[in-house]
C-alpha cells in the first residue's frame, strides 16, 4: 500500500478512522419522464411525494431515505445507476399487489442465499424508464 493511501485510513495515533459518513441521504434516479415515473414510484410502489421541482425533479420518501427522480442533468456518465433493492416485510403480499397494478416482474423472486438465522429472497422488476429494481425480504428461519 502506498503512503498516500496508508494516511487516508489511520490517523495520526496509528488508530482506524470512524467512517465520515453517517448514513445516505438521498438517491438520485436518472428518468426520462417525470410524470410518468411519479405515477410509477408514488402510486405503483407507494412513496410519499415530498415536494416536486417542475420541470425536472421530484422527492419521495422510501423509509428513511429520500428519492430524487430527475432527468438527465450534466454529462450521460453521471447516470448510470445502479441497482435499487426495496424491502418488503411480506413478499407475498407485496409481489401480489405489484402484479395487481400491472407490473409484471423479470424474475420472480426466489431464494437468493440461506444465512444461520434467515434466508435472503429477492425478485426484479423495472420502472418505467427501465431501471432495474430489485424487491428483497429476509425471511427469519423458526428455531
Amino acid at each position: 500500500m502506498n503512503q498516500d493511501k496508508a494516511n487516508l485510513s489511520e490517523d495520526k495515533n496509528n488508530e482506524p478512522n470512524k467512517p465520515l459518513i453517517d448514513s445516505i441521504g438521498q438517491i438520485a434516479i436518472c428518468i426520462t419522464d417525470l410524470e410518468q415515473s411519479l405515477h410509477f414510484y408514488q402510486h405503483i410502489l407507494g412513496f410519499d411525494l415530498l415536494f416536486e421541482v417542475p420541470p425536472n425533479m421530484a422527492f419521495l420518501q422510501c423509509g428513511n431515505i429520500r428519492l430524487m427522480l430527475t432527468t438527465q442533468q450534466g454529462e450521460a456518465q453521471d447516470h448510470h445507476t445502479s441497482v435499487i433493492y426495496y424491502r418488503v416485510s411480506d413478499l407475498n403480499k407485496a409481489v401480489a399487489a405489484l402484479k395487481q397494478k400491472g407490473v409484471a416482474f423479470i424474475r420472480e423472486p426466489q431464494l437468493t442465499a440461506k444465512m444461520p438465522d434467515h434466508e435472503l429472497w429477492q425478485g426484479f422488476i423495472r420502472d418505467p424508464d427501465e431501471n432495474l429494481i430489485g424487491i428483497m425480504t429476509e425471511k427469519q428461519l423458526q428455531g
